[in-house]
């Protein structure tokens, strides 16, 4: 999903002032303007965005992880939601079609929001699902990365790296089983 406008939804909780903009007429001559809006640009607004949609979340019922701040879960006795921010992306997940549609409409209702529909790309990353699970596939924007430094046409080489290397496949942390 995608926020409309978020960062221009909350009021600035500090005093922020600039110069008018070109074309802005008033009938006595100022020198500033003060915000009283966050704004694209202001270093505030994306502090400002997150801690209303924050508040908005805590008070319907999810936690903030411990594994990250841009990742909330919700768990009832029967349903498992997970949802995911990135700057004014999100992304909706859980264990029941109805309570994720409950989340869309309640988030629409307060920010409003753009369904984007199922998950297919997100941040350089290809999302696809089969009976087996989901697959993460880098391949476009790795693509796109050696097209835009002009390396399409490099040979491959092999890595140092081991790729049998268990310490790199085994967690630290585990996310906590949400069925239990």
């Amino acid at each position: 999903m995608d926020v409309d406008n978020a960062f221009l939804i909350e009021d600035l909780n500090e005093k922020v002032y600039m110069t008018p903009p070109p074309g802005f007429t008033m009938e006595r001559h100022i020198q500033v303007c003060r915000l009283t809006k966050s704004l694209y640009g202001l270093k505030q607004a994306n502090r400002q965005w997150f801690a209303k949609l924050y508040s908005f979340l805590i008070s319907t019922g999810f936690s903030q992880s411990k594994f990250g701040y841009f990742l909330f879960t919700r768990k009832t006795l029967t349903t498992f939601t997970i949802l995911l921010v990135y700057v004014d992306d999100i992304i909706l997940a859980g264990s029941s079609l109805s309570e994720i549609e409950r989340i869309k409409g309640l988030l629409n209702d307060s920010f409003k929001i753009k369904d984007l529909g199922k998950l297919k790309y997100f941040l350089g990353l290809e999302v696809t699902r089969s009976r087996k699970g989901i697959h993460l596939c880098q391949k476009k924007y790795i693509l796109d990365i050696l097209t835009k430094t002009g390396m399409l046409e490099s040979k491959p080489c092999s890595t140092p790296l081991m790729s049998t290397n268990k310490m790199l496949f085994e967690a630290v942390d585990k996310l906590p089983n949400p069925h239990s």
